[in-house]
């Protein structure tokens, strides 16, 4: 990245550079000189490829389930939007217009700026389609992971919850909470607690003995934030949050599936398998029941299968794999090798359990911690498990899911900070403040004009650049590929790119503060306060 040194005034000629991409792509967010991945939701995260976040973390590209997204939001088509845990049973909730949630928070722990905009955004895009909607205020968080005092919270909250009305937040539709307010939550935070190890907080975060007991309740209490959209009845859920948050995800994921009573597996035998053994169980039945297509495939047939074509040679982990299987198939002998939904005992009570087996139509096998169906197929035997759990007092919950948005590259190069107000803007900030922060902006143009002209600009390391795809464009894609397209291809010099960004910032800014006014007067006659009876 280079500091803007032409201007407009100079001529442009025809000349142009290299191929232009037609995709709205940026790429922003890799801090300059970052060459590795960490995410720390309480830190400084650093994402130097963001294809390292599929092959480390298992985060899946948004850009393979975008087709199944109804009318997506230009951040999603942008690729600003690049990454999810699971999402595909929101998207299937809002083409069938069933049941879903939405769920954010923030911690008030400054102005919130352009960055977070990209949330309020993401949580307003789902109200928009028809999921319940909740913005929450992390305030317990910023007090015991940041250490504000209560003053300084109340009084950044507000800031918030004004920024995201204005942006189209609609309370009467939605829900909005502090966590300190929300006993219900409170309450969820203590019964996930009893799921969740110090072991695994040391693994995941780092914590040690010197982490305050608040620090790691405030953990807890994420997980409950997580999951509350279900509490009163389960279904597909999303958090938009930044790939830093991605850590609590993993967790909130693992610890939803510990309270479930019921887990539900394929299976194709009376022992149990994991998902490796399994896959080979499922490949030899296929094989033989098409070779024999009118007999009883038994397992030692299915054994005498594998072993006939496995490598005896070989050592390596999945020769280990088919050995295993082997030998139970062996053990099994003359048991008839057939698919099954197992359903497997986790936490049920007795009477959950004794009334699973009772639900169940057609045949089945009960065992002491499982029972086999041969009638239900997986997405049935899901659906029967949890409604005997929530018949039964237990929460029923489905995994989150989760949508990851790119960081915004700072203005001055490197991260925005909000620690660094020339690196952000404020959704506070005054619009000629505004204005000259984006004309004061690193940008990803060439030293000269004639450069420029010659060679075409960097849009995918421009600041500038990513204001129009993140925010200034708006839902105008055409706005968004002109300016891509005329940077890469050398028309457009930065002088008079940053000028029009410069005036869009300035008249974003002056409309989101008029519409925070007119909210700021019907403030009080929302269910929340902003004046916390805790004071220390």
């Amino acid at each position: 990245m280079t500091r803007d040194t032409h201007s407009d005034d100079e001529s442009i000629d025809n000349q142009q550079g290299g191929p232009i991409d037609p995709h709205l792509r940026t790429d922003g967010g890799a801090a300059a000189g970052a060459d590795d991945t960490t995410l720390d939701p309480w830190g400084s995260s650093t994402v130097a490829d963001y294809r390292n976040l599929f092959e480390e973390f298992g985060i899946e590209e948004f850009e393979t389930i975008l087709p199944e997204v109804p009318e997506p939001h230009y951040l999603m088509r942008r690729g600003v939007i690049f990454g999810h845990r699971d999402y595909r049973p929101v998207a299937r909730a809002m083409r069938n217009g069933d049941p879903f949630a939405v769920l954010s928070g923030f911690m008030p722990t400054g102005d919130p700026h352009i960055g977070h905009k990209l949330v309020f955004d993401e949580i307003i895009w789902h109200q928009q389609q028809g999921g319940d909607a909740y913005g929450l205020i992390a305030d317990l968080e910023a007090h015991a992971a940041r250490g504000l005092t209560w003053e300084e919270i109340d009084e950044h909250a507000r800031d918030y919850i004004l920024s995201l009305l204005a942006l189209g937040f609609d309370p009467e539709e939605g829900t909005l909470y502090r966590q300190s307010e929300n006993r219900e939550l409170q309450d969820l935070a203590f019964e996930l607690g009893a799921e969740a190890r110090f072991a695994e907080f040391e693994g995941i975060y780092g914590f040690d003995g010197e982490t305050d007991v608040s620090h790691m309740q405030s953990v807890v209490t994420q997980m409950a934030d997580i999951l509350y959209p279900q509490l009163a009845e389960p279904k597909p859920t999303v958090i938009p949050v930044g790939p830093d948050q991605d850590p609590h995800m993993r967790l909130a994921r693992d610890v939803a599936a510990r309270t479930r009573y019921f887990g539900v597996t394929a299976a194709y035998a009376s022992f149990e398998t994991d998902d490796e053994e399994r896959q080979l169980l499922a490949a030899a039945y296929e094989t033989l029941t098409a070779q024999h297509p009118d007999q009883t495939i038994r397992c030692g047939d299915a054994a005498t299968y594998l072993d006939n074509g496995r490598d005896r040679d070989a050592t390596d982990p999945d020769a280990m794999t088919v050995d295993r299987v082997i030998t139970m198939l062996r053990e099994a002998g003359k048991e008839p090798l057939r698919p099954r939904v197992r359903f497997l005992d986790r936490n049920a009570t007795e009477a959950a359990f004794e009334a699973l087996i009772e639900a169940i139509d057609g045949e089945k096998r009960v065992y002491d911690e499982h029972i086999d169906a041969f009638d239900l197929d997986h997405a049935e035997a899901e659906q029967l498990a949890r409604e005997v759990e929530l018949d039964h007092g237990g929460y029923g919950f489905l995994a989150p899911s989760s949508i990851y948005h790119r960081f915004m590259t700072g203005l001055t190069g490197g991260k925005m900070s909000s620690s660094v107000p020339a690196s952000h803007i404020s959704l506070l900030d005054d619009p000629e403040d505004g204005y000259d922060k984006v004309k004061a902006a690193t940008t990803g143009g060439r030293e000269t004009a004639d450069e420029q002209r010659e060679k075409g600009g960097k849009p995918d390391e421009c600041p500038v650049y990513e204001l129009y795809a993140y925010l200034l464009a708006n839902d105008d894609d055409d706005l968004a590929t002109e300016v891509y397209e005329e940077c890469a291809g050398g028309e457009r010099l930065c002088g008079g790119c940053k000028e029009q960004a410069a005036e869009l910032m300035a008249r974003f800014l002056e409309d989101h503060q008029e519409d925070r006014q007119e909210w700021a007067e019907r403030l009080d006659d929302l269910d929340m306060s902003f004046d916390s009876a805790r004071k220390r």
